[in-house]
């Protein structure tokens, strides 16, 4: 097998391993080259299952190193930076919250939480050329290297900056790659009518890792639909964490309640028994909105 037969086998492979429904989505994982973000070989590739593992404290993460680019094309993590145990993700697990989205061509897109642009290309060929992307990554390092890897591409913007304070602009998408104990208001505000945006909220396992559930929400004029669309274990955006929220959050997902939550309420308010971690800016409900 080519390197091209290697990604359109792969492609089908996270067709099938995230369920996805979205034929352009597929095509995006077959057509953009995944080792041109990762940089030269070696690589050192691993198990999500394994690393979910020692995330828990249950195993220890190992890597396997390839040369062969025709072994990146498999649902494996990919080492970025194995000193602070930051990879590139899970593949089945990122095209499930990009479909999630449902982009579409001329879409002005936002992803927090970049790493080297991998994931942000795939959302690039969803909005395509009439399309917009605007990226964010913390780690500086990283960013540079997502810079670098769009350097010819126009329609995509990369910055180093912190996702708790940065101001995208009004965006029909968002991507949150980062753990968060709420869905940050000023993001909220920045969705277009219609908008989507995927964002993990998360109790904190680590100093740097969270786990708990990837939520989507929906703007419909002045009001915010939400469900939940998968577990998640996830590094954390520590400026985006408010421990009192936490405390309510992990009450709320520890007992059931948090799989309730049909809206984010934005309306000044007082706790009501509707509320699954109240708050004055943000909450999060089991209230059901009209259509």
């Amino acid at each position: 097998m080519n390197i091209a037969d290697c990604r359109r086998f792969y492609a089908e492979e996270i067709q099938f391993a995230a369920g996805l429904q979205s034929l352009p989505l597929v095509e995006a994982f077959a057509h953009v080259p995944r080792e041109k973000f990762l940089g030269p070989g070696p690589w050192e590739v691993g198990s999500p299952e394994l690393r979910g593992l020692s995330i828990a404290g249950a195993g220890q993460m190992s890597y396997t190193s390839v040369t062969d680019p025709r072994k990146l094309y498999h649902n494996v993590v990919v080492a970025l930076d194995k000193s602070q145990d930051i990879n590139n993700g899970q593949p089945s697990a990122l095209a499930q919250w990009i479909e999630a989205l449902d982009l579409k061509p001329g879409d002005r897109a936002y992803h927090l939480g970049c790493g080297v642009g991998y994931y942000t290309a795939i959302i690039a060929e969803l909005v395509g050329p009439a399309g917009s992307v605007i990226a964010i990554d913390v780690q500086s390092n990283l960013a540079v290297r997502a810079q670098q890897n769009f350097s010819t591409c126009p329609n995509i913007s990369v910055h180093a900056e912190d996702g708790a304070v940065f101001d995208p602009g009004p965006c029909d998408a968002m991507l949150i790659n980062a753990g968060m104990t709420h869905p940050l208001p000023h993001l909220l505000d920045q969705l277009k009518e219609g908008g989507r945006m995927v964002v993990p909220l998360t109790l904190a396992m680590n100093a740097r890792i969270g786990a708990g559930m990837m939520i989507r929400i929906i703007r419909r004029s002045d009001r915010f639909f939400a469900e939940i669309i998968s577990s998640v274990a996830i590094y954390s955006c520590q400026s985006a964490r408010d421990p009192e929220r936490e405390q309510h959050l992990r009450a709320a997902m520890t007992g059931g309640k948090l799989v309730q939550m049909k809206s984010v309420r934005r309306d000044l308010h007082g706790p009501a028994d509707s509320c699954l971690v109240h708050g004055n800016d943000v909450c999060l409900s089991s209230a059901s909105l009209p259509v």
